[in-house]
């Protein structure tokens, strides 16, 4: 499905519980690296979970519990030696709704370098500018820098949360329903920012949207009740797909 040396994080056999209630069941599948991965199928049925487990979002709720493998470049991300607040760093976490911090455009974005150590000005100035570069903002902001963040539309918040997490060059980049609080125009420019970026990034991303999904993604994987029903690249899912019950969803019969 996925070659061996393109694959950027592997799971294995995940199983997933709240407290007692079991929200995954036998997940095993490969992403490959520097490709988007599209999350979907109907609420509730684990995509969010499973994409939380890559940066251990899910550790902060009380009576969570795992078995199975996750791995990033090879490394077992939930081995007891690993350092979770530098997990948080290399995946980078983009949610439904922008969520700025109170402060400046310019403090938003060297919060995590200036964190993680990264003191000089200079070179945080340098990271301002690439980030919101990235980012599809720099052009935008670049004039108001010192301003508040919340000062911002909504398509420029979440713009500006995309830069905040690329900041730290993570390895990873999970957007969680990234565009479904935005109007069309807004959500056109964060699908081309999602093109652009799988350049450099690996890039998960959660969405309700069949179409936002068979625009931006390489790959897609169809979750059901906790189950992976079917996991390909999107043409071959969107078009021919083996499993009845992802036709379903995916023409409207259910979902």
């Amino acid at each position: 499905m996925v070659k061996e040396q393109q694959i950027k994080l592997l799971a294995e056999h995940v199983d997933f519980f709240y407290g007692k209630t079991q929200a995954l069941f036998d997940i095993t599948m490969s992403i490959p690296d520097k490709q988007v991965t599209a999350l979907i199928g109907p609420s509730g049925c684990g995509k969010s979970t499973f994409l939380r487990m890559f940066n251990r979002m899910n550790d902060i709720i009380p009576g969570t519990h795992h078995s199975g493998l996750i791995s990033i470049d090879g490394e077992d991300i939930y081995a007891p030696e690993t350092n979770v607040p530098r997990l948080r760093r290399d995946v980078g976490m983009v949610f439904q709704k922008s969520n700025p911090f109170p402060k400046s455009i310019y403090d938003n974005i060297t919060y995590g370098p200036s964190i993680h150590g990264t003191k000089d000005k200079a070179e945080l100035d340098s990271i301002v500018e690439s980030s919101l570069q990235d980012a599809a903002l720099w052009d935008e902001v670049k004039d108001r820098l010192d301003t508040s963040a919340l000062g911002l539309s909504g398509g420029q918040q979440q713009r500006l949360c995309i830069a905040r997490a690329l900041a730290v060059k993570p390895k990873l980049l999970l957007m969680d329903e990234p565009a479904s609080a935005l109007d069309p125009k807004s959500t056109a420019k964060i699908e081309e920012l999602i093109t652009a970026l799988k350049e450099r990034y690996t890039i998960i991303i959660v969405t309700h949207n069949m179409q936002q999904a068979s625009r931006v993604s390489d790959y897609t994987a169809f979750f059901y009740e906790g189950v992976l029903i079917e996991y390909g690249e999107t043409p071959q899912i969107f078009t021919n797909p083996t499993q009845a019950r992802t036709e379903d969803y995916i023409t409207g019969r259910f979902g």
